[in-house]
């Protein structure tokens, strides 16, 4: 082949275009009622009462542990093997992250690890639905009511999948989601927050924008984390084909999955029985004694015009910030996939061709 198959790649098709482009010629390009028109159908969308759209992912983390009271000096639970930005929001405010391994099948946080890291600083617990595959939030749930903790589902990865027929994003105190260029859906850069829960949307509200009550009126120490009118337009329109581009995400994982079984040292993703996986990545885990390692296998792939990534190469607790704070060994199970785990193309603009030409570069190892 003489293109290279990206690992990953944003659907921008002429409705996209032409929405910004309606923005654009409206003259109001801050925030403004496109952006409330996005929050009120996103929040529709995941079965929430209310979403709050702001700047970006990581500040959808942030302003919600400060929603919900998080000072400095509390501490924050959240799984090891992860984007860095989950326990990083932590820090911004002064708490400590607390370390919880993983479940190898999902890749996702581990309830019984999670009960065993609670202590009595513990203010928030952070699972997070990795790759697009939920966590297993029924533990979670009964947790944070035993110990009186809150809990924040970092859906970054996770739009519009399902766990037990409820969609990510609507089951803990708050859901975060993220709409960076790679995403299932995207508006360049930008984030949401949403909730059931009343103060936690006011108080972002305000948080948001200068703390601002009314008009140069400001009873909160907030920032500028507002999102613009013209990435609204474009999460307008890329929400409107969301289910969509799920589903061609999953029948690409499907022609993929299928293949690779039976290959025997490949382990494809594994979907839970409760469980809607929508594969913002399609991770394969390199088992015990295979052909070549997981770096030989992605340079393979490379000289064969197929881009692969790894997510992610370091476990949190093992990143050179958080080994200068002084955390150390832990989570073995973050390890190990931090080892293993290879991450395949599987996004929608992936052709059949593209496809069955991965499956037969893999098979001729």
């Amino acid at each position: 082949m003489n293109r290279l198959i990206r690992v990953s790649a944003p659907y921008i098709d002429d409705h996209d275009i032409e929405a910004v482009v309606r923005v654009l010629k409206s003259g109001w390009l801050a925030h403004g009622p496109v952006v409330e028109e996005f929050e009120r159908m996103f929040a529709q969308y995941i079965g929430v009462g209310k979403a709050i759209a702001v700047s970006n992912g990581t500040v959808a983390i942030e302003l919600s542990l400060r929603a919900l009271g998080v000072r400095p000096g509390d501490e924050v639970i959240v799984p090891s093997f992860t984007f860095i930005a989950t326990a990083n929001a932590a820090l911004f405010l002064g708490a400590r992250p607390v370390f919880c391994d993983i479940d190898l099948e999902t890749f996702t946080i581990d309830p019984r690890c999670v009960e065993e890291k609670i202590g009595r600083r513990t203010r928030a617990i952070i699972p997070v639905h990795l790759y697009g595959h939920p966590a297993d939030m029924e533990p979670i749930m009964r947790i944070s009511r035993d110990y009186d903790v809150h809990v924040i589902e970092d859906s970054a990865q996770a739009h519009g999948a399902l766990y037990r027929g409820s969609r990510c994003g609507s089951i803990g105190d708050a859901g975060v989601f993220s709409f960076y260029a790679t995403k299932n859906m995207t508006t360049g850069e930008g984030g949401m927050v949403t909730t059931n829960r009343g103060d936690i949307a006011r108080s972002i509200e305000l948080l948001r924008n200068h703390g601002q009550e009314a008009k140069y009126v400001h009873v909160e120490l907030g920032g500028n984390y507002r999102m613009t009118s013209i990435q609204a337009a474009l999460g307008l329109s890329q929400l409107s084909k969301l289910e969509r581009l799920n589903e061609a995400r999953r029948r690409n994982a499907e022609i993929l999955t299928r293949e690779i079984r039976r290959l025997g040292w490949l382990r494809p993703p594994i979907e839970k029985p409760w469980a809607r996986h929508v594969y913002h990545q399609y991770v394969v885990y390199v088992e015990d004694d295979p052909p070549i390692s997981r770096d030989q296998l992605a340079e393979h792939l490379r000289k064969h015009g197929i881009e692969a990534s790894v997510h992610y190469p370091i476990p949190v607790h093992m990143q050179p910030l958080y080994r200068r704070l002084g955390y150390r060994e832990c989570c073995p199970n973050s390890v190990k996939a931090s080892e293993r785990v290879l991450s395949l193309p599987v996004h929608p603009r992936l052709s059949e061709q593209d496809i069955l030409y991965i499956v037969d570069v893999l098979a001729k190892i």
